[in-house]
């Protein structure tokens, strides 16, 4: 029984979180005043806001394959879900370990060594980091007094890591220098793990970047639908619940920790802070929470969904 309990503790803390959450919900607001809140948004609005979140994970999808093109060419769909399950299982799982299923799941798919994988997905994540900010980034330059040169330096910002992108040569170059040289073979292994030319750079930080534009996008018209004000304090409720997600803070399925980042975010940006104000805010960040929640599940079945029918194909 211990081991059992052991083994399962991942699991367990998971549904208890989830279900301690889901409690506390209805203790304070109850889950019919928050559904409510869907009501004045429509089944359209939410289908298409679910529609282009799901499609931003085929945009993910189609960056890994061209970030492995001779490891993953022609099994799109096996990848689709290998990048959906790791997605589910960083959402799902405390603390970011979900993060560890992408080096091992790429090995175990397509013999992708694990720390090739480990720094490609280090990238990656940094790109994303970026890119998220700099999406973020829209609504400051929307409210700025001085809209003109907000737009100028948020431009800057988003081509950052276009310039800083030649240094990778020398860096790689003087670490070699300074490690023994029996770690040279994990050094061949980092290095692949990044991209081996502008063009490929290119590639994905566009990629990144139209991916994580879609998504603040998204969850900031959802926001502003269920009546966060103003339009800058939207973006930084986008920016705080995704912050939150990619944080080490990161509670099992961002209970409390994605609608406490949406909150904080929204005021950081310029949302009242009165009682009102932040019982209205902290509404609509748990049903965008939600949303979020649901696209993942969505995508996850679509990719188990469409593997399953590419298998079956040659069968009929």
């Amino acid at each position: 029984m211990q081991t059992w309990w052991w083994q399962n503790r991942i699991t367990l803390l998971t549904v208890t979180a989830v279900a301690l959450y889901a409690a506390f919900i209805e203790w304070i607001w109850g889950w019919g005043t928050i559904l409510t809140g869907w009501q004045a948004v429509g089944v359209p609005t939410i289908l298409i806001a679910l529609a282009l979140l799901v499609g931003t994970y085929f945009i993910r999808t189609h960056r890994m394959q061209d970030y492995f093109p001779r490891e993953t060419a022609g099994q799109f769909p096996k990848l689709f879900r290998v990048t959906q399950v790791h997605n589910l299982l960083n959402i799902m799982l405390p603390f970011r370990a979900g993060e560890t299923s992408f080096p091992l799941l790429m090995r175990s798919e397509f013999g992708v060594p694990l720390a090739h994988g480990a720094s490609a997905l280090l990238v990656l994540r940094l790109m994303d980091l970026h890119a998220l900010l700099a999406a973020a980034g829209v609504g400051l330059v929307a409210a700025a007094p001085r809209p003109y040169l907000a737009a100028a330096l948020w431009a800057l910002f988003l081509v950052l890591p276009l310039l800083l992108f030649p240094l990778k040569e020398p860096i790689v170059r003087k670490i070699r220098l300074r490690l023994p040289a029996r770690l040279s073979t994990l050094i061949d292994e980092i290095d692949a793990g990044l991209p081996a030319d502008v063009s490929a750079f290119i590639r994905a930080w566009m990629l990144t970047v139209v991916n994580w534009g879609i998504k603040v996008l998204v969850l900031a018209w959802v926001l502003g639908l269920m009546g966060v004000l103003p339009l800058a304090a939207t973006f930084g409720g986008a920016l705080g619940g995704e912050l939150s997600s990619v944080l080490p803070v990161h509670a099992p399925a961002g209970v409390g920790t994605y609608p406490g980042g949406i909150t904080a975010g929204a005021a950081a940006f310029g949302s009242a802070r009165d009682a009102v104000t932040l019982d209205l805010v902290a509404k609509a960040s748990i049903n965008t929470h939600l949303l979020m929640l649901v696209s993942a599940l969505v995508g996850t079945g679509l990719s188990l969904l469409l593997a399953a029918a590419i298998k079956k194909s040659p069968q009929s």
